[in-house]
């Protein structure tokens, strides 16, 4: 007798269920990446406009130059020249002598700008200072003033004459010369810190107020006093705000522009290739060479793009090793 083996009709309904699930899941998938694609979109399309686009068109002018055949009489025409304008930019004096003026600009301006902002910060998170909202809008509201008109102020506070600061100090026979040699970059700075302070202190202050209040209660417990705590709990702990704040500093400072553009007005010392910004400036609008201030941009671009590789990878660096230490 031969014994029939029935199998269940639900024995291939698993197979189904699972090709069902995996469908459904491949679509919720597809939603994901869809509603990513959607939210993304506008960031990608702004990037392209106006960031990948006109480093494009600089990187193809700088190739190309304007030239008059026939020892400039003929008609002009565009060639191809190659890396001669990136040669050009490379050995001329002003260009070189614009990098070292925002160099200097930078070693003095950022480490001002962010140990001032952080130290407003931490005095304004310690509690010891009345009306702390009023302060906050007070230290802020310069940097709701424009740039051109920041630098419109300064300059007629700087301007002999009718400067009711070199008034003041001329009465007590102190001369200063806010446009010399040697202190036009230290006025520029102070333009600079004027305006930007109250912005950073800002950035500082909302990430002390992230700080666990439990932390700062444990220190205090520990005895230690107000400025041991802000120096020691504090500034570690909102370090990843201050390189970002330093960061960001320094990229605005290597386009050194606005301050001096306006200056020049008033001083002799700052001319129209003053610096990288200011050559870039005078090439294509003063001299209407394009091909010399495309090339100018795109090494400009180069630099910042490579500072701010080394600095965050130096402070990954510094992070990890201090990671390992623990």
């Amino acid at each position: 007798m031969t014994a029939t083996t029935h199998v269940p009709a639900t024995a291939a309904a698993p197979p189904r269920e699972a090709d069902g699930a995996r469908r459904k899941a491949q679509r919720a998938a597809g939603r994901r990446r869809g509603a990513a694609g959607v939210l993304m979109a506008p960031f990608f399309i702004l990037l392209t406009l106006v960031f990948l686009i006109p480093v494009a068109t600089a990187v193809w002018l700088s190739f190309f130059s304007d030239d008059q055949p026939g020892l400039g009489f003929g008609p002009e025409r565009t060639v191809f020249v190659g890396l001669r304008s990136y040669a050009a930019v490379l050995t001329d004096p002003s260009f070189l002598s614009g990098l070292g003026t925002v160099a200097l600009y930078c070693v003095i301006y950022i480490p001002v700008m962010t140990i001032g902002s952080l130290a407003l910060a931490l005095l304004l998170d310690s509690g010891l200072v009345r009306l702390r909202s009023w302060a906050q809008l007070g230290l802020f509201l310069p940097h709701a003033v424009p740039g051109i008109i920041a630098a419109l102020i300064w300059l007629y506070l700087y301007t002999p004459g009718i400067s009711p600061i070199i008034q003041v100090l001329g009465k007590a026979d102190i001369t200063v010369n806010f446009l010399g040699l040697h202190t036009a970059i230290p006025s520029i700075v102070n333009i600079a810190v004027w305006s930007n302070l109250g912005y950073n202190m800002v950035v500082f202050y909302a990430a002390l107020q992230a700080v666990p209040r439990e932390v700062l209660e444990a220190s205090v417990v520990d005895g230690a006093g107000p400025v041991r705590t802000a120096l020691q709990v504090k500034a570690p702990l909102v370090r990843s705000s201050i390189v970002m704040v330093a960061m960001f500093t320094l990229i605005w400072a290597l386009q050194l522009f606005t301050e001096p553009m306006l200056l020049r007005a008033g001083s002799q010392v700052v001319d129209a290739r003053f610096s990288p910004s200011m050559y870039i400036y005078d090439a294509a609008f003063s001299r209407n060479n394009y091909s010399l201030a495309a090339a100018a941009s795109v090494i400009l671009l180069v630099i910042t793009i490579a500072v701010s590789y080394g600095v965050t990878r130096w402070t990954n660096r510094v992070n990890s090793a201090e990671e390992n230490a623990r």
